[in-house]
């Protein structure tokens, strides 16, 4: 809870914006006036919240939600404020559900281009590996036969890896068996 009164009330900015926005242009509003409508905004939102937190404890729930703020609207006798509180909240949600889902595409784009990455690497690396083959003219045949040793060296059974691993893999045994 807050400490002192003061700590209640809401930004005097953000009163200051809906004021100007709610007032047409050219009209002035006193720092008296101003400071009336924060209290008075300030007393509405805890009334409010005090009369929605009483529906969210009667269903025995320590989240308000906003059935919860309509029903306490109805309670404080507010009705005529339901229609475009309904119609903001709907409007909220599709924003909600309109970021996730983008969220969701981005998301899913950064994968594919990533896969696409790995898979273009895997080519570069065989077309790399098939040019040094070409290149080396003089010891062809040792060549050929220390490659196909190094192709007999299988994978753990069982387990599932990317070309790009299996090519490191079948290295590293290599390199292990003298043959590099």
């Amino acid at each position: 809870m807050a400490e002192r009164p003061e700590d209640l009330n809401l930004p005097n900015a953000v009163i200051t914006r809906i004021i100007k926005e709610a007032l047409p242009d050219g009209v002035n509003v006193s720092k008296e006036a101003r400071r009336a409508i924060s209290q008075a905004a300030s007393v509405f939102v805890l009334y409010a919240t005090s009369c929605a937190n009483s529906f969210a404890m009667k269903a025995k729930r320590k989240t308000l939600n906003a059935g919860d703020v309509m029903s306490a609207m109805e309670e404080m006798e507010f009705e005529r404020f339901l229609p475009p509180l309904r119609e903001a909240l709907e409007a909220y949600k599709k924003g909600q559900k309109g970021k996730k889902e983008a969220s969701e595409q981005k998301r899913k784009d950064k994968e594919k281009k990533n896969g696409t990455e790995e898979n273009d690497k895997s080519r570069e690396e065989e077309e790399d590996e098939e040019e040094h083959m070409e290149d080396d003219d003089g010891d062809n045949e040792g060549k050929m036969e220390q490659d196909c040793k190094i192709e007999n060296l299988a994978v753990p059974p069982g387990t599932k890896m990317h070309p790009t691993f299996q090519g490191m893999w079948k290295m590293h045994i290599a390199t292990k068996a003298g043959l590099f």
